[in-house]
C-alpha cells in the first residue's frame, strides 16, 4: 500500500469490498483521538477537533508529553500498566465541570486514546432484571427466530433507538432482517434482504474485531487526524479498535439516503464466523456511552453463546436421525454383497438420510436413481463435466449458477449435494433438492449503482429502499452442516464397507493362490521326480550306440548321438534343478546359528573353484559374521550366487569374485561381486523369476538357480537384491532377520 491516507476518491464500484477504512485517518464529531508513542509516550497524531471538545489548541498538543496533554493520572496509568503487560482499561478524565473517559487501544507503536463524554450509564439493577429476563427467555424460546426476537426487545428496552433489527447472513454475505421492533410509525423491514455490498468485507472484518460501533450523528463533520502519516512508521495509522474512528462515506451516504440520524451494530459471532448483527437506528443524532456500549456487546455475547445451545442441539437432533438411517444402510450393505443394491433397492434408501427430494447413486459406469432426479443422460454429463474436477465433497444451493445446463433440470435438482465414493473418480452419490419456488423482497433494488469519472466506475449507495421483489429462479433450500455431516459419515462407513470386502477379497485369493502354489510345488516334485526313470532309458542307450556303435555310424548319425547324450545331460541338470526349487518350498525351517565362513568354504570346494577358476582371482573377507537360519537351504543360497559369479566372470582377463559383508541400519548385509559381463538394470527384478535368463547364450544354465536363492531368502523373511553395470559385473546382497519376527 501507498504511503498515503484514506482517500474517497480511490473507492470505487470494483474495489468496494477491499476499501480501506481501518486506516480512515478522521475522528467522529462527538470526541477526540489522540496517538502517542509507545517509547516516549509523547503525543504524535491528533483529530483536529481537540481544541472544540478539550479546549486544547492543536498546536500545543503534538510533541507534548501525554500527561501534559491529558492528565498525569491518566499517562501515568496507562504507562505503567503498558510497560507492566497489564490489561489497558479506560480512565476518568475531568477538564473543568466536563467528564470525559479515555478509552485506550494499542495499535503497532501507538498508544490510540479516545477521548469521549462520560455520558449517562444504565441502571445497574435494572440492567440485571432485564438481563434475567432475556436470559430465560432465551431458553424458553422454540426457534432461533423467536430468540431473535427476545434479544431485539431487550435493546430496545435498554437503550430506546427507534429500530432494532436483528440482521443474519446467508453463505454468500447477503443478509435478511429476521427480528424487528421498531417505533409504531416506522414502516416494518421485517423480512426484507439486503445485498452484501451493503456491509462489505472489510466492515465485517471490523465488526468481528472490534464487537460494537456507534455513529451518534450521521450527520457529523469529521475531524482530521494530523499529521496524515504516522512518524512513527511513515505509514497510515491502523486505528480498527478506535472507538471515535471515523465512518466510509459511502456508508455515511447510505445511511443518509434510509434517513437514518444515529446508529449502533454490535457483531453476533458464532463458532469464530459472523452469524449477522444486532443493527440499531435512530432517526435523530443520539449517543450513548462506553459503558452502555459494552453492556451492549456483553448482552450480543450473552445471545451469540445461547445461539451456539440452539444450533448445536439443532445439528445434534438431526445428525441423530441421520445418523439411524445410516446404521441401516450400513447393517444392509454388510449383509447384501451388491452395495448398490443395499442402498437404493431397499428400506431405508440412501436417499432417506437427509431431506432431498431425490438422488442419483453413480458405480462403475453404472447409474442407479430413486425419487425425482434428472435424467440419466443429464447425470452423467454433470459428473463428467462438472463433479469430476470438484472435491470429494461439494453442495450447492443453485447449481445453475456454475453449471448453466442445470436451468433444464431445475424442477428436481436445483441444488445438489455430491460425494465421491470408491476408488474411481467417476463414483458418486448425489442428493437433489428442487427449486424453491418463491420470491425474495429486497429492502431497495439490489444491484449496484455507479457513475463514470476518468474511465472508473464509483460507487453511489442505493437511494431507494422501498420494498423490491425479485423471483428466485434455480435455487433451492440451502444444505446445512448437519446435512454435509450425514453425508460425511456415509461415506467413511461406505469406504470402510469397500476397504473390508476387498480385503477379504484379497485374503481369499492369497489362500487360493497359496494353495495352488503348494500342489504346484508337489506337482513340480512328482513331474520331476518321474521324468527320471525314461531319461535313464534314454541316456543309457545313446551312450551304448556312443561307446559301441560309433564307428559304423555315418557323421550326420554320430552327430545326432551326440546330441541325445548332451541334452539327456542338460535335461538332468534341469530336472535336479526343478527338485531343488520344489523342496525349498515343501521343507519347514530348522534355523540355527551358523558359520558363514564354513558356508562359504564349502559353497568353493563343492565348485571345485581353484580347478576349475584358476585365473579366478576369489577374495573372502576375514571375520565373516555368522547368520542364522536353516543350514541346507543358505548353503543352497550361497552356492547359487558363487557359482552365477564365477561363471559369469570366467572369460575375463582378470576375473576377480569378491565375498564380504556391510552393517546397514544395524542389520548385515552380505555380498557376493564378481567383475563379469553384468546385465541391463532393467532386468534386475526379471532375474529373480523362474527360467529367466538375462546372460548371452555364451553361458550355459537352467535358470532357476537365482530364483532359488530368492525363494531361500524369502522363506527366512529377508531381502535380496541385485546392482550391476552391463561389461563390469554384478553385485548380489542378501540380508536375514536375526531370529524369527
Amino acid at each position: 500500500m501507498s504511503k498515503t491516507a484514506y482517500s474517497e476518491q480511490e473507492v470505487n464500484i470494483t474495489n468496494c469490498d477491499r476499501e480501506p477504512i481501518h486506516i480512515i485517518g478522521k475522528a467522529q464529531e462527538h470526541g477526540v483521538i489522540v496517538v502517542c508513542d509507545l517509547n516516549s509516550f509523547n503525543v504524535s497524531q491528533c483529530s483536529e477537533n481537540i481544541e472544540t471538545i478539550l479546549g486544547i489548541r492543536h498546536a500545543d498538543v503534538l510533541g507534548k508529553p501525554l500527561k501534559e496533554v491529558l492528565s498525569k493520572k491518566v499517562a501515568k496509568s496507562f504507562k505503567k500498566k503498558f510497560r507492566n503487560d497489564e490489561s489497558l482499561l479506560p480512565e476518568k478524565l475531568k477538564i473543568e465541570e466536563q467528564k470525559f473517559l479515555c478509552i485506550p487501544s494499542i495499535s503497532g507503536d501507538h498508544l490510540i486514546i479516545d477521548v469521549e463524554p462520560s455520558g449517562k450509564s444504565l441502571d445497574p439493577i435494572r440492567f440485571q432484571e432485564q438481563l434475567t429476563k432475556i436470559l430465560t427467555e432465551l431458553d424458553e424460546s422454540e426457534s432461533i427466530n423467536d430468540m431473535c426476537q427476545q434479544a431485539a426487545l431487550l435493546v430496545k428496552h435498554l437503550f430506546d433507538y427507534d429500530r432494532i433489527m436483528i440482521y443474519k447472513f446467508d453463505e454468500e454475505w447477503n443478509g435478511e432482517v429476521v427480528a424487528e421492533v421498531k417505533e409504531p410509525e416506522l414502516d416494518s423491514w421485517l423480512g426484507l434482504h439486503y445485498p452484501a455490498t451493503d456491509i462489505p468485507k472489510p466492515a465485517r472484518d471490523i465488526f468481528l474485531k472490534q464487537g460494537v460501533r456507534i455513529i451518534s450523528d450521521v450527520n457529523y463533520k469529521a475531524s482530521p487526524i494530523t499529521p496524515e502519516i504516522s512518524p512513527i512508521t511513515g505509514e497510515p495509522l491502523d486505528i480498527s479498535n478506535s472507538e471515535l474512528r471515523a465512518v466510509s462515506p459511502i456508508h455515511i451516504e447510505y445511511l443518509q439516503n434510509m434517513k437514518v440520524g444515529a446508529s449502533l451494530t454490535a457483531a453476533i459471532v458464532l463458532n469464530g464466523e459472523l452469524w449477522g448483527l444486532v443493527a440499531c437506528h435512530h432517526y435523530s443524532p443520539k449517543f450513548i456511552n462506553y459503558h452502555q456500549r459494552q453492556s451492549c456487546l456483553f448482552l450480543t455475547q450473552v445471545f451469540s453463546n445461547k445461539l451456539a445451545l440452539k444450533t448445536t442441539k439443532t445439528f445434534l437432533e438431526n445428525t441423530a436421525k441421520s445418523d439411524e438411517v445410516r446404521k441401516k444402510l450400513v447393517l444392509q450393505m454388510t449383509s447384501i454383497k451388491n452395495i448398490e443394491d443395499a442402498l437404493y433397492r431397499f428400506d431405508p434408501k440412501f436417499t432417506d438420510l437427509i431431506e432431498c427430494g431425490g438422488g442419483a447413486l453413480v458405480m462403475d459406469g453404472e447409474i442407479y436413481l430413486s425419487g425425482e432426479t434428472p435424467t440419466k443422460a443429464e447425470i452423467r454429463y454433470l459428473c463428467d463435466q462438472f463433479l469430476a474436477k470438484k472435491e470429494v465433497y461439494f453442495s450447492t444451493k443453485s447449481i445453475s449458477a456454475l453449471y448453466p445446463k442445470a436451468l433444464d433440470f431445475k424442477n428436481t435438482a436445483s441444488g445438489i449435494l455430491s460425494v465421491q465414493i470408491g476408488e474411481q473418480d467417476n463414483n458418486f452419490i448425489m442428493w437433489f433438492r428442487p427449486e424453491a419456488k418463491e420470491t425474495v423482497n429486497w429492502g431497495g433494488n439490489p444491484e449496484k449503482n455507479g457513475y463514470v469519472k476518468d474511465g472508473i466506475e464509483y460507487l453511489t449507495p442505493r437511494k431507494s429502499f422501498e420494498r423490491w421483489t425479485e423471483k428466485v429462479a434455480g435455487v433451492a433450500q440451502p444444505w446445512e452442516d448437519y446435512d454435509l455431516e450425514a453425508v460425511g459419515s456415509l461415506r467413511e462407513s461406505i469406504v470402510h464397507i469397500l476397504v473390508k470386502q476387498q480385503k477379504d477379497k484379497i485374503d481369499s485369493l492369497n489362500d487360493q493362490l497359496l494353495d495352488a502354489n503348494k500342489e504346484l510345488e508337489t506337482f513340480s516334485y512328482s513331474v520331476s521326480h518321474d521324468l527320471r526313470a525314461p531319461l535313464r532309458g534314454i541316456d543309457g542307450y545313446a551312450r551304448i550306440l556312443q561307446d559301441h556303435y560309433m564307428d559304423r555310424l555315418d557323421d550326420y548319425s554320430q552327430k545326432a548321438v551326440k546330441t541325445i547324450v548332451r541334452s539327456a545331460s542338460e535335461m538332468d541338470t534341469l530336472i535336479d534343478d526343478i527338485l531343488s526349487y520344489s523342496k525349498v518350498g515343501q521343507t519347514q525351517l530348522t534355523k540355527q546359528v551358523l558359520s558363514m565362513k564354513q558356508i562359504v568354504e564349502n559353497a568353493l570346494d563343492s565348485q571345485n573353484a581353484e580347478s576349475n577358476y584358476p585365473k579366478t582371482t576369489i577374495k573372502v573377507a576375514e571375520k565373516l559374521p555368522k547368520i542364522v537360519g536353516d543350514r541346507r537351504m543358505l548353503s543352497q543360497l550361497v552356492n547359487n550366487l558363487i557359482s552365477n559369479a564365477l561363471k559369469y566372470s570366467g572369460k575375463k582377463e582378470q576375473p576377480l569374485v569378491e565375498i564380504g559383508f556391510k552393517n546397514e541400519n544395524d542389520q548385515t548385509v552380505y555380498f557376493i561381486k564378481d567383475n563379469g559381463v553384468g546385465f541391463d538394470p532393467l532386468h534386475r527384478d526379471k532375474i529373480f523369476e523362474v527360467f529367466s535368463r538375462v546372460a548371452t547364450e555364451d553361458f550355459k544354465g537352467s535358470g532357476i538357480g537365482l530364483s532359488i536363492a530368492k525363494k531361500v531368502v524369502d522363506k527366512h523373511k529377508g531381502e535380496i537384491w541385485v546392482e550391476t553395470t552391463p561389461g563390469e559385473g554384478s553385485t548380489f546382497y542378501f540380508s536375514l532377520p536375526d531370529m524369527e519376527e
